[in-house]
């Protein structure tokens, strides 16, 4: 089949034999793709490379035979947005998630529309962490198994003076021991009102958004996550600070 006039996001490229790229797409109609850019490793190659590169916009035609695709032309539709620091890391993060989440050639026209939002807004001066945790919450939506957070499993809702915690599988119990790992009810609304919490509260969503991450992803972390364990180890070690390591991104 044919694949002609469509966009795409890149999320990751790799080598592929001595000329080739292997390319991992999400695409406006198709959803997550994986397809093979032949020949393009030369150096008079180098333009069509660098379209290739992660958080690139493209349009594409290529061949659809089977689970991996043949490009046959693509051209960069924009400039891809620069990332250096906590930016960079937290674009790695999001499409590390988005292939160990997203099956192939599984149609999210909503989670392509989402995508390019989060393109813009990690270019503002907002919130990084905020960016994430919004992101994560549609991503579990856009895949079908998003939680209610602004109610418990018995449909009451949440009182924001009272603590939380999340059962992955069904959604949010009131925990009255206020044991370790639960959150604040005033954080998880937030999160439900899409306003952004105060900086201790966005920490615990971030813990809380984590669990639930972890089930879907079968138990695996992800390598962004020591990656960036190991970013705040080297920083606190350099600035001689006697604490331990923390997401970069809370």
């Amino acid at each position: 089949m044919r694949i002609g006039q469509e966009r795409a996001f890149v999320l990751h490229a790799r080598a592929w034999r001595e000329t080739s790229l292997l390319v991992e797409l999400l695409t406006e109609s198709h959803g997550r793709v994986g397809a093979v850019a032949r020949g393009v490793r030369g150096p008079r190659r180098q333009a069509q490379r660098a379209a290739l590169q992660p958080w690139q916009q493209i349009g594409f035609s290529a061949e659809a035979r089977g689970e991996l695709w043949n490009l046959r032309a693509w051209e960069a539709l924009d400039l891809a947005p620069r990332q250096a620091g906590e930016v960079a890391l937290a674009g790695f993060y999001v499409n590390e998630l988005l292939l160990r989440l997203l099956p192939r050639q599984d149609p999210a026209p909503e989670l392509f529309a989402r995508y390019a939002r989060l393109r813009e807004e990690l270019g503002r001066l907002q919130p990084l962490a905020w960016c994430l945790r919004r992101f994560e919450r549609d991503l579990l939506d856009a895949l079908g198994v998003g939680l209610p957070w602004g109610e418990t499993v018995e449909g009451e809702a949440l009182d924001p003076a009272a603590r939380y915690r999340i059962d992955p599988g069904q959604g949010l119990w009131r925990d009255r021991t206020h044991a370790a790992g639960s959150l604040r009810g005033s954080a998880l609304l937030a999160l439900a009102e899409d306003r952004c919490p105060a900086a201790e509260e966005l920490a615990e969503l971030r813990l809380a958004l984590r669990t639930v991450l972890v089930h879907h992803l079968g138990g695996a972390p992800l390598r962004a996550w020591s990656l960036m364990a190991e970013v705040a180890r080297v920083g606190r070690s350099a600035s001689g600070l006697a604490q331990h390591p923390v997401d970069p991104l809370e």
